[in-house]
């Protein structure tokens, strides 16, 4: 069984949903996560039915999200992926889980369309 996680910070990032030539559809976020001087921006990803619960959060919301975490391998390349299954805005009602208790997993054709992008200057 797979361990969840918490986290709690400001969503600074909604991209558009994703739909693949396979039907998998998967909505990315990002939440900001003070860490010292230099805050983190942790990206986490809502995937087929848990799409839905992003439609009442909105930038700059201070959320909660409840995740696990998904690996895979293809092609000797590594994905990790933090798949989001409640999202709460902090410290009032917000999107929650859809009432359905089982978490929803990736399927495998998600790792295939996760190639990183590298056209970015970052080193690393």
């Amino acid at each position: 069984m797979a361990q969840t996680f918490e986290l709690e910070g400001t969503l600074k990032h909604l991209f558009d949903t994703q739909t693949f030539a396979s039907g998998f559809a998967k909505r990315e976020f990002v939440v900001e996560v003070p860490d010292g001087r230099f805050p983190q921006m942790i990206k986490f990803e809502c995937v087929k039915d848990k799409i839905a619960m992003l439609d009442g959060i909105r930038i700059g919301d201070q959320v909660k999200v409840a995740f696990d975490i998904r690996g895979s391998e293809f092609k000797e390349r590594f994905y990790v992926n933090l798949n989001a299954w409640k999202i709460n805005k902090s410290g009032g009602s917000g999107a929650a889980d859809d009432g359905d208790s089982q978490r929803t997993n990736s399927s495998m054709d998600a790792s295939f369309d996760n190639e990183p992008d590298m056209s970015d200057d970052i080193p690393f």
